[in-house]
């Protein structure tokens, strides 16, 4: 029984990072902490993503931005090295904001938390 529920979580895992990629080439986006602020302030922001390791104020203070915003938040599985790996760069994203998922489903998807 417990390998079909890590198989599950990992199919989600995978087709999270399909979907992140998908934004990647056909919507808009910001990465890092500074600008997914900027986003949520204009309220341009439709869904934020976070890294497992973010620390835990900044995680917070997004998470109350995201909340007066109205704005779905997503706790991402991996770290940041993962996030970045998943958005195909080759640095670390902590964070990220998507302003227009582009071709991709992935607000539909996400459940707002």
């Amino acid at each position: 029984m417990a390998p079909s529920k890590n198989k599950a979580s990992k199919k989600s895992h995978e087709s999270i990072n399909n979907r992140l990629a998908l934004v990647m080439k056909s919507g808009k986006y910001t990465l890092g902490y500074k600008t997914t602020l900027k986003s949520l302030r204009g309220g341009k922001s439709k869904l934020v993503i976070i890294s497992n390791n973010c620390p835990p104020l900044r995680k917070s203070e997004i998470e109350y931005y995201a909340m007066l915003a109205k704005t779905g938040v997503h706790h991402y599985t991996g770290n940041n090295v993962e996030l970045g790996t998943s958005c195909g760069r080759y640095y670390r994203v902590g964070c990220l904001s998507i302003t227009d998922p582009g071709d991709s489903d992935i607000i539909k998807s996400m459940p707002t938390e």
